[in-house]
């Protein structure tokens, strides 16, 4: 059995997100040192006693996406060997998540490699954001808990108080775009694509469902090159919607993207901060919500043995109820709350300090 504390640590991959879980849990990071030697060997040491702890690492596995993961794999052994009590692999972002089935002739499954690995390095269990698909769960042998950062991005357009609206997926992200709609309380349309070789290029052939004369928001769960985002945006702009927005939990935001974005129709980008974003992309039309309270409450509940799932069940309801964090402080609360205690309580949360 481990200690009774739990400990947070960061690789170098979003260290940001990192520093607002541990301000969240009202904690510190812990001491560890991340580096790189001049042969690109990278080095880790834990600078404290974890024996018996509850290790909890930080490392989504985005650009650099090979060092990312190599430094996860590299310090999930180094708390293996150094007797922590439990280690799980908090990866907000799951790299190689599209390579999730052999769709070709001779092509690997790397999201199962990838899978392998952490396993192999020691991980007893893995916390992690909106899979490309959720078959990846399996790929794991050790209990893997899948947060969704589908009722943070719903909440931020409900504070809007758009009407008229009607939400835009794709196929593979039909079944949590649904829950995004119900959300909303708005109809649901889908965007039939093909993807055309391996050079991350789509084709949007069809839009199933009424659009015309409303407010669209599309939903992913990724914008990578923004290839998709864009074609599906004209596609709308076809289909005569008169505004167009759209969300994601992860924004890669490779190659040209944030230019393609600020050409295009699209009003606004929302995403959350798994993956963090440079100075270089931060324009008016991207705006980034944290999930820093989000994963900080799930491990709070791993830790003591309580329900991950219940976060996102109707008594809970803890992801309606979360601070929209922007830029590490707590702004907004609950879209819901009215007068009485519990906007009482939310004006308390409002006007308190930055936690």
């Amino acid at each position: 059995m481990y200690a009774d504390q739990f400990q947070i640590y960061s690789g170098n991959a979003n260290p940001a997100l990192a520093r607002k879980i541990a301000v969240y849990l009202h904690s510190e990071l812990g001491d560890v040192q991340v580096f790189k030697f001049a042969n690109e060997n990278i080095f880790v040491r834990i600078l404290e006693n974890v024996r018996e702890k509850d290790v909890f690492i930080i490392q989504p596995t985005c650009s650099p996406v090979n060092d990312s993961i190599m430094e996860l794999l590299i310090m999930i052994d180094a708390f293996k060997r150094a007797s922590a009590g439990r280690i799980t692999a908090v990866v907000p972002y799951y790299a190689y998540g599209r390579s999730d089935k052999k769709d070709q002739p001779r092509v690997p499954i790397t999201a199962r490699l990838v899978a392998d690995m952490i396993s192999v390095a020691g991980a007893d269990r893995v916390l992690t954001m909106d899979l490309h698909q959720g078959q990846i769960q399996g790929f794991f042998n050790i209990p893997v808990d899948e947060l969704t950062a589908v009722h943070i991005l719903s909440n931020y357009f409900k504070r809007k108080q758009l009407d008229d609206l009607v939400v835009v997926t794709d196929l593979g992200f039909a079944k949590r775009a649904r829950t995004f709609a119900e959300l909303l309380a708005a109809p649901l349309a889908i965007i039939e694509k093909r993807r055309v070789g391996n050079a991350d290029h789509t084709e949007v052939l069809n839009v199933i469902g009424e659009v015309r004369g409303k407010r669209a928001i599309i939903v992913d769960d990724e914008v990578d090159t923004a290839g998709t985002l864009i074609e599906t945006v004209e596609a709308l702009g076809k289909a005569e919607v008169t505004e167009i927005y759209a969300c994601a939990t992860h924004g890669v935001l490779s190659r040209d993207a944030v230019e393609m974005i600020e050409r295009s129709q699209l009003l606004e980008l929302v995403l959350t901060d798994t993956i963090p974003l440079s100075p270089d992309k931060r324009t008016p039309k991207i705006h980034t919500l944290s999930i820093a309270p989000l994963i900080g409450e799930a491990i709070k509940r791993i830790h003591r043995g309580e329900s991950v799932g219940a976060l996102f069940s109707s008594e809970v309801e803890f992801t309606q109820e979360m601070l929209l964090w922007e830029d590490g402080m707590a702004k907004t609360v609950d879209v819901r709350v009215a007068d009485g205690p519990a906007g009482e309580l939310a004006a308390a949360r409002r006007e308190g300090p930055e936690r």
